[in-house]
């Protein structure tokens, strides 16, 4: 960068902010005076965890009661000098800033309107002239766009965003997700960096609506080769989070507060979350989403009949259609009853029916409270059609609708069908009895594991003689069994650190990064020797277990349910896959099911990587 030119403050202040000197509120006094400074906050490579960039943050005097920028931003409302205010807080940063001799890149807020300003009012050398005239070099520069909603005139903001690129400076979107960014703004200005707003990143490792968001917010990053700057990060568990998801940027209090010098690092405590590899452990959804299943349903095409269709003439349907259980009833788009084929024709066969009934409307022998079912409806709205009371329901079938309009028909086997497969693929997600990650989610935080090279161990749960007790005592006290070690699990699971999954039935996938892993295994199984007790009758427990048939129909004793867990340590490199993982974790379970009760450690692992 070639040498600026000298820097004339005040001239360049009658350009940037003309009315200055015609005001008299303590804002333009501060202004003229020059008593407004910036502090500088840190923005951090999330990979490398160095310091990136600095956000220039205006203050006013320390001490008075113009020091914060609320307070000058409402005095500027106030005085009706907001743009020459927002345009002289560029100027202090950009002055100060180059006086620093800084190298790093510097962020700088500006409203969509004051920017057209700022570019307006430049020199007839341009806005990279300017920039350059403060010490600073336009290609460090990033403008970040606030106040989203306050964008006046999109064509003269499209010449302002070509001007500032053709300068070498670049545009950041701020707060993005807090109610006032736009989609169509991120398109129009097409930013180098898009901030997103704390909302959705404080407490993420706690909320998985938050994590999802965010997510959604990195597609569409993708989409426009956009960089994402993570803002507000506070916690440790939160930067965590952050850093696996793969965001590369951050910024907030755990990073580094804003203070009167640029920081050379951050903060020690983000700068070991940065190089750990443990990976963090993503909040799970508690109930899975309830996914509209009809929409891949097959559909049975089948012709309608009307109000005034007669018995006769349904009936000639039926016969030409064998393969049609029912035929619904419409009212021009919207059906309002159906007729069950079977009931129908064995009506039709009585004799004289023909004579006297044929000529007539076939409503007289339809259910005209039929189960109507909209393509989008869920698993839970279709689960009461198998549990109600009126089986019709089952024999009938049900008429399908697409807003309200007639689609087709549903059979009772298709119903059954959908509804196992889809409670089936819930499960494979989130254990409907413990609300646990199930095998899709085990999978794939076993994958992370791997890929980010985290050493953890891999404990595969099973219960102990546990299909003789659901067998003496029934399924409710087998269910309580179940959530038990579900219970103490999670309790003595670090859920910053550890993993607790729910394969299915009685066996659960514990994945620890905690150190003190095999203590908290022992605590699992002590605990649960104690408490399963309590699900025991009397004499049960005094006898020590119960008599019961074995699985050869053969009646002997199996003592009280004992929990056994089979553990492998997984170190770097040494797996691949997840299903590698499973299975020596599983090979282990096995080995400790043999020796009884208690937490087995398998030395070896199952295959190691060549």
């Amino acid at each position: 960068m070639s040498n600026p030119a000298p820097l004339d403050w005040e001239a360049l202040a009658t350009v940037l902010c003309p009315g200055l000197a015609q005001k008299a509120g303590p804002l333009a006094r501060l202004m003229r005076e020059r008593a407004l400074h910036c502090v500088w906050q840190p923005l951090a490579d999330l990979r490398e965890g160095k310091v990136y960039a600095h956000e220039a943050l205006i203050r006013g005097p320390q001490g008075t009661e113009f020091h914060t920028p609320d307070r000058l931003l409402a005095l500027a409302r106030r005085e009706g000098m907001l743009a020459d205010f927002e345009l002289f807080c560029i100027a202090t940063a950009l002055l100060q800033w180059g006086m620093r001799g800084e190298a790093g890149r510097l962020f700088v807020n500006v409203s969509a309107d004051a920017l057209v300003q700022c570019v307006l009012r430049c020199p007839a050398e341009g806005f990279g002239a300017l920039v350059s005239s403060f010490g600073v070099d336009p290609r460090m520069l990033v403008l970040e766009i606030t106040e989203h909603e306050r964008v006046g005139d999109m064509a003269q903001l499209r010449q302002t965003v070509a001007a500032v690129h053709a300068s070498g400076a670049t545009l950041a979107l701020d707060d993005f997700g807090d109610g006032h960014s736009s989609l169509r703004l991120w398109a129009e200005v097409k930013p180098s960096f898009v901030k997103i707003d704390k909302y959705f990143i404080h407490a993420i490792s706690e909320h998985s609506e938050n994590l999802q968001m965010v997510q959604a917010i990195q597609r569409i990053a993708d989409m426009f080769g956009t960089t994402l700057v993570a803002e507000g990060i506070e916690t440790r568990d939160d930067l965590r989070v952050l850093r696996d998801l793969g965001l590369p940027y951050g910024q907030g209090w755990l990073i580094g507060r804003p203070q009167e010098a640029p920081r050379t690092a951050i903060d020690e405590r983000a700068l070991e979350v940065v190089h750990d590899r443990r990976v963090a452990v993503m909040p799970q959804q508690q109930h899975s989403a309830r996914p509209g299943i009809l929409r891949g349903l097959p559909i049975l095409q089948a012709p309608t009949a009307t109000l005034a269709t007669s018995n006769n003439d349904l009936a000639a349907l039926f016969q030409e259609r064998p393969d049609l259980h029912a035929i619904a009833i419409v009212d021009g788009d919207r059906p309002v009853a159906l007729v069950n084929r079977q009931q129908f024709m064995n009506h039709y066969a009585t004799l004289y029916f023909r004579e006297v009934h044929g000529r007539k409307p076939c409503i007289a022998y339809a259910n005209q409270a039929p189960r109507v079912v909209e393509l989008d409806d869920d698993v839970d709205e279709l689960v009461t059609i198998l549990t109600s009371q009126d089986q019709r329901y089952l024999s009938d079938g049900f008429v399908v609708t697409d807003n309200g309009r007639y689609a087709g028909l549903g059979t009772g086997e298709q119903l059954v069908r959908s509804v196992t497969e889809a409670r089936i693929e819930a499960a494979r997600h989130a254990n409907p009895l413990t609300f646990l990650p199930g095998n899709i989610p085990i999978s794939m935080h076993i994958d992370r594991l791997l890929a980010g090279g985290a050493e953890f161990a891999a404990c595969y749960a099973d219960l102990n003689n546990f299909k003789p007790f659901n067998d003496q005592y029934g399924y409710w006290r087998g269910d309580e069994m179940i959530r038990l070690v579900a219970r103490l699990a999670v309790a003595h699971c670090d859920a910053r650190r550890d993993f607790v999954g729910h394969v299915g039935g009685d066996d659960f996938m514990i994945l620890f990064q905690s150190s003190d892993w095999q203590r908290r295994c022992e605590a699992i199984v002590q605990e649960f020797a104690q408490q399963a007790l309590s699900l025991f009758d009397p004499e049960a427990r005094a006898a020590g277990g119960i008599e019961a048939e074995d699985r050869h129909g053969v009646l002997r004793f199996f003592p009280c349910t004992t929990l056994s867990i089979g553990a492998v340590r997984i170190r770097r490199g040494e797996f691949r896959r997840a299903e590698e993982v499973a299975n020596a974790a599983a090979l282990a379970k096995h080995d400790a099911k043999l020796g009884g009760a208690g937490l087995f450690v398998r030395e070896e692992p199952l295959r190691a990587v060549a």
